[in-house]
């Protein structure tokens, strides 16, 4: 059977699923039967719940993954409430924000949620979410922000992009200052002006491009079993701090040497 990718859109505007999708075949390497077959689809979370049950189940895993503390590994808060705020969560993305996820048991409840047939070795789904999702790290005990989970389904979150990867220290200080004074965070335009260095905020115009290197993980894990590239500057690494990520996602070369030979 050939291989299959599929691609699932975001409610998010700034990130464009079928330009990533493009992007991607361009980029894969020729196999036996031929490249892996690139699909699109709608948002992961409408495709995969097609009535009310499956509505609260996922509902419900949601909130079984709230993250509670940074620094309580422990999660979940299976509250009516919570669990109805999730219901409508899931019915209107617009309205939910603010909430960490467990990326490894959002991964175990969306696998769950993916029909039989198409849950094989030759297929991968990879999410684009608009939920902000975390591992715990036992070297430090305590939540990291995630950009992506690797894995079935891979999943690549849209906030995590601007909020997993450190800014400069000037930037969480300047954003301070401006919501002391006005109660709100500034303008992107101004703490681009005022903060020295390169990082995306939410919204970024450069978001689609950013996530083709994350999607693009996902794939080379996917494809050859390996995890991120050592090499900082390759679109296959995972950096910790949003200079890193300019450099890696939006700066060229765009792969390493040993990676351009197979996605250059």
């Amino acid at each position: 059977m050939a291989e299959t990718v599929t691609v699932y859109r975001t409610p998010s505007a700034v990130a464009d699923a079928e330009a990533i999708a493009d992007w991607l075949r361009g980029r894969l390497p020729d196999g036996d039967d031929g490249d892996p077959e690139v699909r699109v689809r709608d948002r992961f979370l409408d495709v995969h719940r097609n009535d009310d049950a499956a509505t609260e189940a996922l509902a419900e895993r949601f909130a079984e993954a709230r993250v509670l503390s940074p620094y309580e590994r422990e999660t979940g808060n299976a509250m009516l409430g919570v669990v109805r705020y999730e219901e409508r969560a899931l019915d209107h993305p617009e309205r939910e924000g603010g909430v960490l996820y467990d990326g490894v048991a959002v991964q175990r409840a969306l696998n769950a949620a993916i029909p039989e047939d198409e849950r094989t070795l030759d297929h991968l789904h990879v999410a684009l979410l608009d939920r902000a999702v975390g591992t715990w790290g036992d070297h430090d005990g305590r939540w990291h922000k995630r950009v992506n989970v690797l894995g079935q389904p891979a999943l690549v979150s849209v906030p995590g992009l601007y909020e997993a990867p450190a800014k400069p220290e000037q930037y969480y200080e300047e954003k301070q200052k401006h919501a002391l004074v006005s109660g709100d965070a500034p303008p992107r335009e101004v703490l681009e002006n005022e903060v020295e260095g390169e990082f995306l905020v939410a919204e970024d115009p450069r978001t689609t491009e950013a996530l083709k290197g994350y999607v693009l993980q996902a794939v080379h894990c996917w494809l050859t079993g390996e995890g991120f590239c050592e090499e900082s500057g390759c679109r296959l690494s995972n950096p910790h701090r949003q200079p890193g990520v300019v450099e890696a996602q939006l700066r060229d070369p765009a792969f390493c040497e040993d990676h351009a030979e197979r996605y250059g």
